[in-house]
Formats: C-alpha cells, sequence, structure tokens
C-alpha cells in the first residue's frame, strides 16, 4: 500500500516539514554525486554505527538514505503526514518533535544491535513518530492509498493504514531479534527503528500538541446549514 495523500488540509504553512524535506534532498544530491567508495565514506562518517556510537551520529544519520527509493519513500510520508503534525504543535515544537523521534529510533536499533558495524541512515525513525502523532490527533482521518495489486486507489481510515504499518514493524523487528553474524539485521532494515520511533510519537505528542489546535474546525463542526 502507498499512501497518496490525506484529506485534511493544513492550516498553516509547513515550514518546519518543507525544510526538513529540502535538507534530505539537498543531502541525498550531493551523495548522488559521489562514487561508489566515496559514497561508503559518506555513509561510515554521517550514518550511526550501532558499535561505534555517537550523539553527532544520531543527528546527522536523519539526514543520509540509502538509495532514491528510501529518500523518496521518507519523503513521500513526511510530506503526507507532517504538515498536519505540524500544525497542531507549532513550528518549533515539532522541530524538537521530530528530532526526539529521530534520537528515540536510533537508541532503539543501537538497544537492538549494540554490536553491529552497520552504519544506520535515514529519516524513517523520525517519521514514524510523525506517522505515530497524525495516528492520535486525526483518528478519523482518511488517506488516499494506493493498492499495487490490483492497481486500484481507495481510501483508508488513518487508524488502519498507520495501525497496520506499525503491527507490521513491530513483527518484522521480533523476527529480526536472532541476527546473522556481524549483526547485521535481516534486509538492512531498522525495523525497531521504525517501531520505536511510531511509539514515541504517540507518547511524545501528548506533550507537544497545543490544547488551543486541538480542534479541526471543517472536521468537527455540523454540517447543517451550510
Amino acid at each position: 500500500m502507498i499512501p497518496l495523500r490525506d484529506v485534511i488540509p493544513s492550516r498553516t504553512r509547513p515550514v518546519v516539514t518543507v525544510t526538513l524535506l529540502a535538507l534530505n534532498v539537498l543531502v541525498f544530491m550531493r551523495q548522488a554525486g559521489l562514487g561508489v567508495e566515496e559514497m561508503e565514506r559518506f555513509i561510515g562518517a554521517f550514518g550511526l554505527v550501532p558499535a561505534d556510537f555517537s550523539w553527532l551520529a544520531v543527528l546527522t544519520s536523519m539526514f543520509v538514505h540509502g538509495g532514491l527509493m528510501h529518500v523518496a519513500g521518507n519523503m513521500l510520508y513526511l510530506w503526507i503526514f507532517g504538515d498536519n503534525v505540524e500544525d497542531r504543535m507549532g513550528h518549533g515544537r515539532f522541530l524538537a518533535f521530530y528530532l526526539l523521534c529521530g534520537a528515540a529510533a536510533a537508541l532503539a536499533q543501537t538497544a537492538a544491535a549494540p554490536d553491529s558495524p552497520v552504519p544506520m541512515v535515514g529519516a524513517s525513525g523520525a517519521i514514524a513518530g510523525v506517522m505515530g502523532a497524525y495516528f492520535v490527533l486525526y483518528p478519523k482521518s482518511r488517506v488516499l492509498t494506493l493498492i499495487p495489486f490490483p492497481i486500484t486507489v481507495v481510501e483508508i481510515p488513518a487508524v488502519y493504514l498507520l495501525g497496520l504499518w506499525f503491527v507490521m514493524q513491530f513483527v518484522n523487528g521480533v523476527a529480526t531479534m536472532s541476527p546473522p553474524e556481524g549483526g547485521a539485521l535481516a534486509g538492512g532494515v531498522a525495523f525497531w527503528a521504525h517501531a520505536a520511533g511510531f511509539g514515541a510519537g504517540v507518547l511524545l505528542v501528548l506533550l507537544f500538541r497545543r490544547p488551543e489546535r486541538q480542534r479541526v474546525e471543517w472536521w468537527d463542526e455540523p454540517s447543517a446549514g451550510r
């Protein structure tokens, strides 16, 4: 399933969401111009290596991606869900929330494979936190979703789409509890980072949301009289 857009318009400009998206794309464009060996050094320098943990790498790894599909998928999810979550929190709170969810995801993945020499990269954990926040804030929303087989586009309630996504990450994370020798995780996917990021988002949104922005007028007001 590939989400295409949600049905709730943002009432404020998603300044932080757009900035984060642009930064990720710019970093990837820089990566794309590197040769194979230079790319490996770049990822090794700015990715988070659990066996050589550093807090600076926790931050830099959120803006480095392993390939075009990796960055494209992450930015699609950020674009769909980020603007509405930013709308509820405000710009500054949303940025702090995003980075904290990314840090929680990185710590969880490090705890799952502390001896791994494989660099962890990508904004997936932080964006999973945004998805967790959306899950709490907009349970009645619907997401226009592409179903590949057979090809069709349907509206799926966000609570089901995001809930299913979280369950899949958790189940796959459990399946990687016994990684192969060397600490590399199955398929190179940091499932525990995804699950932990989502869980952090569900919890942290209760602290970061702004009560005065709680209502979504066009959704909550009765339609009678319009």
